[in-house]
């Protein structure tokens, strides 16, 4: 298992799955979210139970931030090796050819994508343990509701949103395509593996961006 992780492919497959590890939860929060578009009470319902839910806040979340630590410096890992292993340019280099676009600036998408999330923890996380853990308040299943759209009241904070959530999708688009491909899964069945990457990187940061613009243009 060492000799495995410590290859060049070993690690091109931990950080495959890493990141559809985090492509589960992603989803998952979209899936909560979303719920705030249509209904106050069931957002509310469904973040009472993952805010306090023994589970969820114990072992999952531990879990969940190891896995963006790990992803995100096994990416960097994986981008290092890959420019040390070619030192010397191309003569004539054509990105457009050599490369898409996306493959050739996910270690930029996934610095923005990190900024991005150390902005939620501090929107979301950060309260959300003062509240719990410092100030001790009693809790209240109504308040998740409130909490977010007070976040989206400031237009800045949403266009950052909505920027992070463009680069989200470039990082997607190629990173779950590229993570099925490291599992063994370039055959026949490639070219709808590649559709499902560009509706699913498409997709879900679209959904992000509508919620934020939903709740910022709702309450003016």
């Amino acid at each position: 298992m060492k000799k495995l992780f410590n290859s060049s492919i070993g690690r091109k497959i931990a950080m495959a799955l890493s990141g559809i590890f985090l492509i589960v939860f992603l989803t998952q929060h979209f899936l909560i979210n979303i719920t705030s578009v249509f209904s106050e009470s069931i957002f509310n319902m469904l973040s009472h139970f993952m805010g306090n839910n023994p589970l969820v806040q114990f072992i999952l979340q531990p879990i969940l931030i190891v896995g963006v630590i790990f992803h995100f410096v096994m990416g960097f890992v994986l981008d290092w090796q890959n420019r040390k292993a070619r030192p010397v340019k191309y003569t004539v280099y054509n990105g457009s050819r050599n490369s898409m676009f996306v493959s050739r600036n996910m270690i930029i998408s996934g610095i923005v994508i990190l900024s991005f999330l150390a902005l939620h923890f501090y929107d979301f996380w950060v309260p959300e343990m003062d509240y719990k853990y410092i100030q001790v308040k009693p809790e209240d299943p109504d308040r998740y509701f409130e909490e977010l759209i007070h976040k989206f009241e400031n237009p800045v904070r949403v266009g950052l949103y909505c920027l992070s959530f463009i680069f989200l999708s470039l990082h997607l688009i190629h990173g779950l395509s590229s993570s099925t491909q490291s599992l063994g899964t370039n055959n026949k069945y490639s070219s709808t593996i590649n559709k499902i990457s560009y509706a699913f990187g498409i997709g879900i940061p679209a959904g992000f961006c509508f919620i934020a613009l939903f709740h910022f243009f709702s309450y003016l």
